[in-house]
């Protein structure tokens, strides 16, 4: 090709082929080159790592990579729905579907993957999909609403995310996986078997070691069912396929481009072909000179990265790439770097397992102490360190770094640590001392900044949190003081305002704001970080500064999040939830018989609770005090399922029925749960107590549990379950009645005193300085004197508790806030729909998204249906 300005084609408009602009950018080619972009998609390029995340929200705009003012200012044609049809390497051209020419002196193949789909009989049905676009999804999410159930054929990445998608989309879902494991080239049999029991406890069926040998199908040729190699048949009316994807590398090889015998465009350490010097491919379309295709975005970045140094005339080679991940699958966390399956001569295995809490924790180290890999299910918090350690010998014992807290001494190694050439952020390639640079150097003061200057944490985000310690020890460390305000309305900590609202008996949001917020914030109306805080800490201690104890009293009541507001969990479609006390799980027929009419009487559908309740869903706020008036007539009270504030403590049957109990665990729990009732707290509060040491009740994965010994009780803090699992740690053991009541009373005043704002227990007492003993200190030891003050508060608390829903109904002023419409009170919000299920009802999905007035067929939720 001959003009007077260079040309480059990029064919393919991905995360990688975005990146490559964004290089070429970086390195004024687009100034000097004229850009053309050939996308077969309909959109630019977007964050495909996050593409789940549409399900529970996002946009396709949010998903975007692609500034289309970034496009204009560096002259980029982007032709969208116009992929490469033929690639005419003679005369160097591409020639576009819509019949579009263009010469290059450059041409770089970007063109991905395509998903692997089985070749199975009716793989083509209707009802089966892929899983990789946004189209997909749309498709699927389209699809979804008129199926029951739905199966996934593969339990690698993508199908274990797109598994959690079918059951968000309300689909019985079941995942199907050839290998012995689920996710079989991340984890090795012990972490699958934790990942298994995980999966499975929410509600997802697993099938491993089978395949698919046929997709059943009815007379319409929809799909009905699939027919799996153990003989056995699954009944399903959609299909998902995400075994896997193979190089898109189709126009390659009609261009007579060399390929790999597995597929991928076959290029040298520069990702220029070895075919043609003036062809590149990059991303996983590639077959990089090491004989590796990677389908990690964090090689492909560095591969488009290479592609623009060598078109600029630098020096630079990808001899490969660290396939370290970690991910977060259906809220459990998973990781793996390294020699993750001890595949070295000589090499040790370290491992930690819990299956009960979904844990397993396995470190490869050599003779010599020399850390090789390690795998991570359900707890990934050491992920970034563990990995910068990789190839060396860790400062402290490999025991050590994989223990829970309270079990052998436990050692958090924290960023600082860290060598200066550890990689923080493997997605883009960033290095702990171009982290630091970018503060030193940069002059970066913010999170923001820094993700700016470096890109780090702008693809997957898993090290967000480590990029904000590196930058306040950097701060720090330069005599910088740093912010560590609660906003931008208040400039002390959460247990600095708590102090102060204390000691100086400040009873509203407004005082506090203006004789203590920033200069500029005074006078103001605060913001929704500070609002609800704030409203929690004078909650907590409203009977002893002489506040009003209900939160929708006066000022109180503009303070409350949406929750709060209407004393109600606000469900999906708009509806409530209504969560009576059911304290340690024990009720009587009389009670039960009360909410199965209350139920049926307001249509509303009822589910049993891991928490030991019954919760009932899909009331109209309007109706929330009807409900709730024959509730608190029948003895029931709040069972503050929307509060920030303590839950349940469930119990098992303890001495009295189970003949290994050896304390009476029921009384204790229903003791416990009247005495902190009510309590409002930094983050939500759960209990259990266990009647004996076999736990049925799950004490140890509470924020405080308590399990029964023959002498009498052992008190655990700091568990909880969730996303992040964390067993408790025993703070002290073999306590009577008087002593673990003491001992938890102080407990819950401390942590209520000195934690972030929505901060758990199990987050506190990793946060905060000293840990597990330190607290021991503080609550068992009394090491600052300040005992006699927490019972003295939480003495206050118990004696002034009342009932938020018992007042609420008798009080015609806070009454009148349960309207759906304010200038049409009578009037119910008529996008609160639903449909019959499993003989019940549902909300109206469909008629949610569309925002639509609903048929007279669909359920209403009235007390006359």
């Amino acid at each position: 090709m001959s003009t007077d300005t260079p040309t480059i084609v990029l064919v393919g408009h991905g995360m990688v082929g975005q990146r490559f602009l964004e290089a070429l950018a970086g390195r004024g080619l687009t100034a000097t080159h004229r850009v053309v972009v050939l996308c077969e998609e309909p959109r630019p390029a977007y964050d495909r790592v996050q593409l789940t995340s549409y399900f529970s929200g996002s946009t396709p705009e949010d998903l975007s990579l692609t500034d289309p003012e970034f496009l204009e200012r560096h002259g980029i044609e982007l032709r969208l729905g116009d992929p490469a049809e033929t690639i005419d390497r003679e005369a160097r051209r591409v020639t576009a579907r819509s019949g579009l020419v263009v010469g290059y002196d450059v041409l770089v193949l970007a063109t991905g993957s395509y998903p692997f789909v089985p070749p199975v009989p009716n793989k083509d049905a209707e009802g089966c999909f892929v899983y990789r676009t946004i189209e997909d999804l749309l498709a699927i999410e389209e699809y979804a609403r008129r199926s029951t159930t739905g199966a996934v054929v593969g339990g690698g990445l993508l199908g274990l995310e797109a598994a959690g998608a079918l059951k968000g989309l309300g689909l019985t879902s079941h995942i199907v996986e050839f290998a012995p494991r689920l996710m079989p080239v991340q984890v090795d049999e012990g972490g699958g078997a934790a990942l298994l029991r995980t999966i499975e406890d929410m509600g997802l069926s697993v099938h491993t070691g089978v395949g698919t040998q046929e997709i059943v199908v009815g007379d319409d040729g929809a799909v009905t069912g699939m027919k799996l190699s153990d003989g056995s048949e699954l009944a399903t009316d959609l299909v998902v396929f995400s075994a896997g994807v193979r190089p898109r590398d189709q126009l390659a090889r009609a261009a007579g481009l060399a390929v790999g015998e597995r597929g991928g465009v076959a290029v040298d350490e520069q990702c220029r072909t070895v075919t043609d010097p003036r062809v590149f491919a990059i991303g996983e379309c590639a077959l990089a000179a090491d004989g590796r295709v990677y389908g990690l975005v964090a090689p492909g970045y560095e591969q488009a990265e290479t592609v623009a140094a060598t078109i600029a005339g630098d020096e630079a080679a990808f001899a490969g790439a660290d396939l370290s991940t970690k991910l977060k699958l259906l809220g459990v966390d998973v990781a793996s770097f390294g020699d993750a399956h001890g595949t070295a001569a000589d090499c040790l295995d370290v491992v930690y397992a819990d299956s009960r809490a979904g844990l397993y924790k396995k470190l490869v180290v050599g003779r010599d102490g020399t850390l090789l890999g390690g795998i991570l299910v359900g707890d990934a918090k050491a992920y970034g360190t563990l990995k910068a350690f990789t190839g060396s010998v860790p400062p402290v014992s490999p025991e050590s770094l994989v223990l829970p807290a309270g079990a052998g001494a436990p050692v958090q190694l924290g960023p600082s640590a860290l060598p200066d050439d550890a990689i923080i952020c493997s997605c883009n390639n960033v290095r702990k001392g171009t982290i630091r640079e970018a503060v030193t150097e940069h002059h970066c003061t913010t999170v923001p900044e820094v993700k700016k200057c470096t890109k780090a944490g702008t693809t997957c985000g898993s090290c967000v949190k480590v990029l904000g310690q590196l930058l306040n020890a950097e701060l720090e460390a330069s005599g910088v003081e740093v912010d560590k305000g609660l906003c931008a309305c208040f400039s002390q900590t959460r247990e600095e305002l708590y102090e102060i609202v204390l000691a100086l008996r400040v009873t509203s949001y407004r005082e506090l704001l203006d004789r203590h917020g920033r200069e500029g914030a005074r006078g103001g109306d605060g913001c929704e970080v500070c609002k609800p805080a704030v409203g929690s800490i004078i909650a907590s201690l409203a009977p002893t500064i002489g506040a009003g104890t209900h939160v929708l009293d006066g000022e109180q009541a503009a303070l409350q999040d949406t929750n709060d507001h209407f004393l109600a969990n606000l469900q999906k479609n708009g509806s409530y939830s209504v969560v009576p006390r059911v304290p340690g799980g024990e009720i009587a027929p009389e009670k039960l018989i009360v909410i199965g009419e209350i139920a049926r009487d307001f249509g509303l559908y009822t589910k049993i609770t891991g928490g030991q309740r019954i919760d009932m869903f899909g009331a109209r706020v309007e109706q929330l005090p009807l409900i709730w008036t024959r509730l608190v007539d029948a003895g029931f009270e709040s069972g503050h399922a929307y509060g920030k504030s303590l839950r349940t403590v469930k119990s098992c049957v303890g001495q009295t029925w189970c003949r290994y109990g050896v304390q009476d665990s029921v009384r204790m729990a229903i003791d416990l749960e009247l005495r902190y009732r009510g309590l409002r707290s930094p983050h939500k509060l759960k209990s259990a107590v266990s009647g004996c040491q076999r736990e049925c009740a799950e004490a140890q994965s509470k924020d405080f549990g308590v399990i029964a010994t023959a002498s009498g009780w052992n008190l655990y803090v700091g568990g909880n379950g969730g996303a992040t699992p964390r067993h408790a740690d025993l703070l002290a053991q073999d306590l009577s009645d008087a002593e673990l009541i003491r001992l938890i009373d102080r407990f819950l005043m401390f942590y209520i005193r000195t934690a972030d704002r929505l901060e758990r227990t199990s987050v506190w007492l990793d946060r905060i300085p000293g840990g597990l003993d330190h607290v021991r200190d503080v609550v068992v030891h009394d090491s600052l004197g300040i005992c006699d003050e927490l019972e003295a508060l939480m003495a206050a608390h118990v004696a002034h508790y009342r009932d938020e829903w018992a007042e609420t109904i008798n009080d015609p002023e806070k009454l009148a806030r349960f309207v759906s419409f304010v200038n049409a009170p009578d009037t119910p919000d008529p996008v609160v729909a639903f449909v019959p299920e499993r003989d019940q009802m549902k909300p109206d999905l469909p008629l949610l998204a569309i925002g639509l007035r609903p048929a007279d067929d669909i359920l209403e939720g009235t007390a006359t249906r």
